[in-house]
């Protein structure tokens, strides 16, 4: 089911078009079902047709992969002494420095790291200040919150959805 918000008002609809248009959008909704059936039929059985050659091809990449990179970290300084990649008939090999990221030494784990940021480094330490959102939807009957929602400059509302839900045999 999904919801369609009402964006303008339309022109007036008598209940025989009303009808009618209900009896199309049930018609399109068991037509488009249909063709996602077929689709998924066609997909799978493509799928399920290459499945075991892709299985085949990736594994014999695998083992292909780890053994290029074997050779290369093995003979590391000979082959990228001058560039950082070497050429083959076949394609380029290469050696390419990842993403900077930072790690825990041994011994030491982030809390022990955020102590220490607190203390020697504060500005490296982050306080995310937001409203608790979820907890005041929850709590917006509560008689403590409920009277102070409109004095902190909060409304709760609801969009009323426009929906339709056509009667299908499945």
């Amino acid at each position: 089911m999904k919801a369609k918000r009402i964006t303008k008002p339309l022109t007036e609809v008598s209940k025989e078009s009303f009808e009618q248009a209900m009896n199309r959008y049930a018609a399109a909704e068991v037509r488009e079902r249909e063709i996602n059936k077929m689709m998924d039929a066609e997909v799978n059985e493509i799928a399920e047709k290459y499945a075991a050659e892709l299985q085949s091809v990736a594994m014999i990449k695998q083992v292909a992969f780890d053994e290029a990179q074997a050779y290369c970290v093995r003979h590391k300084k000979e082959l990228f002494a001058k560039k950082r990649r070497i050429g083959t008939v076949f394609g380029i090999a290469g050696m390419r420095m990842g993403t900077p990221r930072l790690k825990t030494t041994k011994g030491s784990d982030w809390n022990t790291v955020l102590a220490a940021l607190k203390e020697k480094l504060p500005a490296y330490v982050r306080t995310i200040e937001e409203p608790a959102k979820d907890m005041l939807l929850a709590d917006r009957h509560n008689e403590k919150v409920a009277p102070l929602l409109l004095e902190i400059g909060v409304q709760v509302v609801q969009d009323e959805l426009f929906y339709i839900e056509p009667r299908i045999a499945a």
